[in-house]
């Protein structure tokens, strides 16, 4: 499993998703946005001063999308960490009517190129991935869980196979869900997360990733 390493020298880690990552970042004087990659990039700071934080999220994007631009936001870069966090809209905006479908062969397709593309460009650089969540505030959302659960089987399978590391945030929400907190508290809309829901994936990828 891919971890943080010990070594103090500069190290660059790159966040590449939605909007989830993304969080206001291109408005952001410091290119962070106001989520869990600041908060990280905060606490990180503290102990690896030198160490490059990149946030290349974008709003609305999916799977196919990180595809068509991940030479330039990715391998380009040549980070020490890529942590890849997307799906959500993969599901969300078919069940919502904004988009076609995306199948599962398409999504897994996808996914599994970028991830061969850093195996194959940048052989030294630790992967973490993702599970996307989705926090049953009414039943319109509840039904995306219908098309979001096999692509997140695919992101498990696939992490287990290359050995990557897992941040399953559907199973972290289940936890807190399971404490009384209101499923809104985390994220208001079903899938934006509150600052609650951005401090506990902080967390998460803390508890993960780091040895």
């Amino acid at each position: 499993m891919s971890t943080m390493s010990t070594s103090t020298a500069p190290r660059i880690l790159l966040f590449i998703g939605d909007s989830i990552t993304d969080c206001g970042r291109r408005e952001d004087p410091d290119g962070l946005g106001h989520g869990y990659v600041r908060m990280l990039a905060e606490e990180l700071r503290a102990r690896e001063p030198d160490t490059t934080v990149l946030n290349r999220g974008i709003s609305g994007h999916k799977a196919a999308d990180l595809v068509a631009r991940f030479e330039q936001d990715c391998l380009g870069l040549a980070p020490d960490l890529v942590t890849v966090y997307i799906g959500v809209n993969d599901s969300w905006h078919y069940t919502t009517g904004r988009d076609e479908h995306v199948d599962e062969e398409s999504f897994e397709r996808d996914y599994r190129w970028m991830l061969d593309q850093i195996a194959e460009h940048l052989p030294g650089t630790a992967v973490t991935l993702v599970v996307p969540f989705v926090a049953d505030v009414d039943e319109d959302v509840r039904r995306i869980h219908d098309d979001l659960d096999p692509k997140v089987a695919i992101i498990r399978r696939l992490a287990l196979e290359h050995g990557h590391t897992l941040v399953d945030l559907e199973q972290l929400l289940a936890g807190v869900l399971a404490t009384g907190m209101p499923p809104e508290r985390f994220a208001e809309d079903g899938v934006h997360p509150t600052p609650i829901g951005h401090r506990a994936i902080a967390d998460a990828w803390l508890d993960a990733v780091r040895p």
